[in-house]
């Protein structure tokens, strides 16, 4: 003989269990999302990988849930997944390399990081203002080094803002041409 078998009492029950199997861990998510995306926020960039990266622990920790066995300690476990999952993501990086037929960096440019190459490309200059001649050397140092106006330079030197003008541009020009700062352009 063969044992009568309640199927109804078995149908009911199997959708139940999946609706909600932990209804604490909604509850949970529910109250202590908005701290746990700060912390995720904390360790990206960018807000929707924040999103992503606390998806990923909660799911991970949604996964450990029956294991856990003090549940007032959730947030250190739930922090400490998504330490992990961006540490992971980290590490797991992949950095793209194309092949390209010119570097894509720039040219180093003279007295660009060398202190040694600075220190020359500075001498050079002041070498090349020292043979101009004083009113132009005094009108170019006012101008570029203190940062004065055109009229405030002819106001300290008593000279209308038409001739410092002309006397600055005649300088720079000697500038441009000096043998010294040639090489270095």
């Amino acid at each position: 003989m063969t044992a009568p078998v309640c199927t109804s009492a078995s149908a009911a029950a199997a959708p139940a269990r999946q609706a909600h199997p932990y209804p604490s861990f909604a509850s949970y998510v529910r109250d202590r999302q908005p701290v746990l995306l700060r912390t995720a926020r904390s360790l990206t960039a960018n807000p929707c990988d924040a999103e992503d990266l606390l998806q990923t622990a909660l799911a991970k920790t949604y996964v450990a849930w029956e294991r856990i066995e003090d549940h007032r300690a959730l947030d250190g476990y739930v922090r400490r997944a998504l330490v992990n999952t961006r540490t992971s993501q980290w590490r797991k990086r992949r950095v793209d390399e194309f092949v390209c037929d010119e570097p894509p960096e720039p040219e180093p440019v003279p007295g660009g990081d060398d202190p040694a190459e600075r220190q020359a490309l500075h001498d050079a200059m002041w070498r090349a203002i020292a043979r101009l001649p004083a009113r132009q050397r005094a009108m170019v140092v006012l101008r570029y080094y203190e940062d004065l106006s055109e009229a405030q330079t002819a106001e300290v030197l008593g000279v209308s803002v038409g001739t410092v003008k002309s006397a600055v541009s005649r300088a720079l020009g000697k500038l441009r041409e000096d043998p010294e700062l040639v090489v270095v352009r």
